[in-house]
This record gives structure tokens, C-alpha cells and sequence, in this order.
């Protein structure tokens, strides 16, 4: 009997334990962005400092747009290439870290308390995008396309996002967006 009870604790235990696997896999899939250094190297049109705080505006927007959007695949796709965007601005910089780890385990993080609502921040990007192209210059002209093409989907209704999206996709095709999202083979070598 006591052998009998004791096959029973084991086998309550292993299903236990096989339970708590199921649920501890990841409620989303999240392919996180790989950067190992910025593609901005030199010549780019912002200081540090604007670099962090665009940076953690991009953060901050794909934190809120992924919790309101309760994880969709549109709104993850949208925080990678942001995410990606954020970290070859600063690289440093704490809410991208934080919501690139927390997404990419799966969690879906809280919201975060912002000084730009979308439509403000959309503005932002079209107006720094059109004095970065005005500065010239290659890595200024691949900031202002990626600005462009994110304000675009934060503010769906800002019609000079669009315009300026529609004219870039004419004059430059679509934005090849594994420059900032994938590690490049240069990126992987270490010294």
C-alpha cells in the first residue's frame, strides 16, 4: 500500500512538473532585433543626447502599441524594426533594452507613461526627418527614410508622413529594414 501511494506521489509530481512547462511557454513569438554596433558610425545629425531621447520615444511607443495591440503579429513587427531603430540610436538605451528582453521572452510588458502622444510624435519624426535631409549625407538620408517610414504607422492619419513615405518609396524604393534589425557579418566579428 505504501509503495502503491508512494507511485502516486511520484507520478502527481511529474505531472506537475510537466504541467508547469506547459505553462510557462511564451504566450507570442518575438524574432528581437540584433544589434551589435550602430549603423550610424559618424556624420549623423543629432547629438547624443537627442539620440537617447528618440530613442526611448521609439521604446516607449512600441512598449504601449504592443500592450494595447495585445501582442499581434503587426504590432511585434512594428516594435522590432522600431526596437531596432532605437538601439543604433543609443544603444544604451533603457526601455529599448528592456522591451526588446521582455518581448523576446514572451512577457508582454506594462505600459509606460510617455510625453508624446502619437500624432505628436509622428510630427516630430516628419519634421527631424526633413531637417536630416536637408544636412545630407548617407546616414542622415537612412535616418530620415527610417523616421519617416515609422511615423507613417504611428500616426496613420499625419498626411505629410504619408507624403513624404509615398515620395521616398518613389525616389528610393522600400526600406530595406534589416540594416537595423539584423547583425551584419561585419557587426559579428569581434576584435
Amino acid at each position: 500500500m505504501k509503495r502503491f501511494i508512494g507511485q502516486v506521489c511520484l507520478a502527481l509530481t511529474f505531472l506537475g512538473s510537466v504541467s508547469a512547462q506547459v505553462v510557462e511557454r511564451k504566450a507570442f513569438e518575438f524574432k528581437a532585433p540584433v544589434v551589435h554596433q550602430s549603423v550610424f558610425k559618424n556624420g549623423l545629425g543629432l547629438v547624443d543626447r537627442e539620440r537617447d531621447e528618440y530613442a526611448g520615444a521609439l521604446a516607449t511607443f512600441a512598449t504601449n502599441h504592443v500592450v494595447s495591440a495585445k501582442a499581434s503579429k503587426e504590432s511585434l513587427g512594428f516594435a522590432r524594426k522600431a526596437l531596432g531603430l532605437a538601439l543604433h540610436l543609443s544603444s544604451r538605451n533603457k526601455r529599448a533594452m528592456v522591451t526588446k528582453f521582455q518581448l523576446s521572452k514572451g512577457t508582454l510588458p506594462k505600459t509606460v507613461e510617455t510625453k508624446y502622444s502619437p500624432k505628436t510624435l509622428a510630427a516630430l519624426f516628419v519634421t527631424r526627418a526633413e531637417t536630416l535631409f536637408e544636412q545630407k549625407g548617407d546616414n542622415n538620408r537612412l535616418l530620415a527614410r527610417a523616421l519617416i517610414d515609422l511615423a507613417v504607422t504611428i500616426d496613420p492619419h499625419n498626411e505629410d508622413a504619408i507624403y513624404a513615405f509615398e515620395l521616398q518609396k518613389i525616389d528610393y524604393g522600400e526600406l530595406n529594414w534589416s540594416r537595423f534589425t539584423e547583425a551584419s557579418k561585419v557587426e559579428t566579428t569581434t576584435p
